[in-house]
């Protein structure tokens, strides 16, 4: 692994990387509440055939931590990885796992001539997700504890007591617990960094998703831009199916967003399935990816 800070868009960003320059790009887009260096268990596997590149994102580690909500806005996440994408050949390969896939579909959509391919693990798609969370149903009662992720006291809720309600999303309801002392200390050094768990944080703040109290469900969600909301490039899905947070109906229908779309289940996986079963994972990419 290599690393280095770079600038993008006039602000300092932490990359890791591995794999030789001249192999194709992997951009690798880590979700919540995680960071760059989350890529460590999977890049090893894959780094013979790709240059993986896994930035600390917005907010995250080592990496710029604006203030203010504002500043984590969908539009806003994206264009920072634009800006990297920059600095390789495009189009590249981007993965993105559970918030990372947000930023990797706004990339694909929205960006298209600089993706290639599309892999997301455990990660949705914004139409088919907030059509569950919206309906009042499963999907919606597994994704109640976004409100207190959007508290204003969020931070100090999930900094107390060492950080032990952040660890809690690691090890609650998981089928392979793949946090030892030394993993779950580097994780609390990124948390620690200052202003890091409020930038963290105000992702979900700056979500427009939202959450329908279960068997109460939403009936005045504006209309999405369906039409933009499409991914022209082929696209994979790799799905822990034990994963408790994001249900399998929450990728119902991505069909009719991703003619291309090829579907690979991980059984015996939850949500951390690129930590749990890593070779796996590698496998289905390297099985799908010419």
């Amino acid at each position: 692994m290599q690393t280095k800070t770079i600038a993008l868009n006039g602000q300092d960003f932490f990359v890791r990387t591995w794999g030789e320059p001249d192999l194709s790009p992997l951009l690798m887009l880590h979700g919540f509440p995680e960071y760059g260096g989350a890529w460590a268990d999977l890049a090893p596997y894959l780094q013979d055939r790709f240059h993986c590149i896994a930035p600390d994102q917005r907010g995250y580690g080592q990496s710029w931590a604006p203030d203010g909500v504002k500043n984590y806005s969908t539009a806003a996440l994206v264009s920072d990885m634009v800006a990297l994408i920059d600095r390789f050949d495009a189009p590249v390969t981007v993965m993105g796992h559970d918030w990372g896939a947000a930023v990797a579909y706004g990339l694909a959509m929205f960006q298209p001539h600089l993706v290639s391919r599309l892999i997301i693990a455990n990660g949705v798609h914004p139409v088919p997700f907030q059509r569950e969370m919206a309906a009042g149903g499963a999907q919606s009662a597994a994704s109640q504890y976004i409100h207190t992720l959007r508290r204003d006291d969020a931070a100090e809720i999930f900094s107390a007591n060492d950080y032990k309600n952040l660890e809690r999303f690691f090890r609650h309801h998981v089928g392979t617990d793949w946090i030892d002392a030394a993993t779950l200390a580097r994780y609390k050094t990124e948390w620690a960094r200052p202003g890091r768990l409020n930038g963290m944080l105000n992702w979900y703040r700056a979500s427009p998703l939202r959450v329908a109290a279960p068997g109460e469900p939403l009936t005045d969600l504006p209309n999405l831009p369906l039409d933009k909301l499409h991914v022209p490039q082929p696209h994979l899905l790799i799905w822990g199916d034990d994963d408790k947070a994001l249900l399998p109906e929450s990728t119902n229908g991505l069909e009719d967003f991703a003619p291309d779309l090829t579907r690979v289940t991980i059984p015996g996986a939850d949500h951390w399935l690129c930590h749990q079963q890593p070779q796996a994972v590698a496998d289905a990419i390297r099985n799908w990816h010419p």
